[in-house]
């Protein structure tokens, strides 16, 4: 495949970080009818969405420059393209930041967070479509050994020492399975949207899916660099799912008994 897109001259521009780049403008411009949609102010969510989009970049460069100073000294140039790597520790670290400024500023804002949750759900999903693309191209993030026709075969060189991708194997192409996943996902949400009964069923449904899909997903890609839970039986990326698909159903249940509260109350 193609970890870097093109040249400019001396400059890489790897094919993760531009799909990711693409993904992240798709997905604030999304934000911006979804947010009319639900009637949040959706200057407050660009805002929101561009600060923890920082966030999560900057605490991800910051933790790759920590892992490979040495490399780093020894090849300075590649300082422009480590943030480009996809790694789920990585990952991780970033969903994190973005979580926790997307909170305080929601806070300091007077922002519904129900609403802006589901605001964010559908452009989140699109977001990962084009990161899941961009992890394809680049090796990140790789699949099993297979023998299916739809094989992928890595060998730019690039590839192995960025991603740590084998070169010359035939590999399930597991980041497109995840790509289809995720835009499955973005369309349902974006329909189910308009028509939702409370604030915070969307972000709910948008948990149980990205749950559930990265679950299945994570069953063809190579376990290297994911970690081992009990014993292999579960990875890293893996436990992070089911912990999606709780929250997302705790916040459909809950919601589900608070009305049937009301409606009692009511009756």
């Amino acid at each position: 495949m193609h970890p870097v897109l093109f040249h400019i001259g001396a400059l890489l521009v790897p094919s993760y970080g531009a799909f990711a780049a693409l993904g992240a403008l798709a997905g604030l411009l999304l934000a911006q009818r979804t947010a009319r949609i639900v009637r949040v102010n959706p200057a407050h969510v660009w805002s929101l969405s561009i600060l923890s989009l920082f966030a999560a970049i900057l605490v991800q460069r910051l933790l790759l420059m920590l892992f490979n100073w040495r490399d780093l000294g020894r090849h300075p140039r590649w300082f422009l393209a480590l943030a480009m790597i996809h790694h789920p520790l990585l990952a991780s670290a970033g969903v994190l930041a973005a979580l926790v400024v997307a909170y305080v500023y929601a806070l300091r804002r007077q922002m519904p967070l129900a609403a802006t949750a589901d605001a964010l759900a559908a452009p989140l999903a699109l977001g990962l479509v084009f990161e899941q693309l961009g992890a394809l191209l680049a090796g990140s993030g790789y699949g099993t050994d297979s023998s299916v026709r739809w094989a992928v075969t890595y060998t730019d060189i690039l590839a192995a020492r960025w991603s740590g991708t084998p070169l010359g194997v035939p590999l399930h192409p597991v980041q497109a399975y995840a790509a289809l996943a995720f835009l499955t996902l973005a369309l349902f949400l974006l329909v189910v949207l308009p028509v939702r009964r409370r604030a915070g069923d969307v972000a709910g449904i948008f948990l149980l899916g990205a749950g559930f899909s990265i679950y299945v997903t994570e069953l063809w890609r190579d376990t290297e660099g994911r970690g081992s839970i009990l014993g292999g039986a579960l990875d890293g990326p893996q436990l992070a799912a089911i912990l999606f698909v709780l929250i997302g159903a705790a916040i459909l249940l809950e919601r589900n008994q608070a009305k049937r509260s009301i409606e009692a109350v009511h009756g």
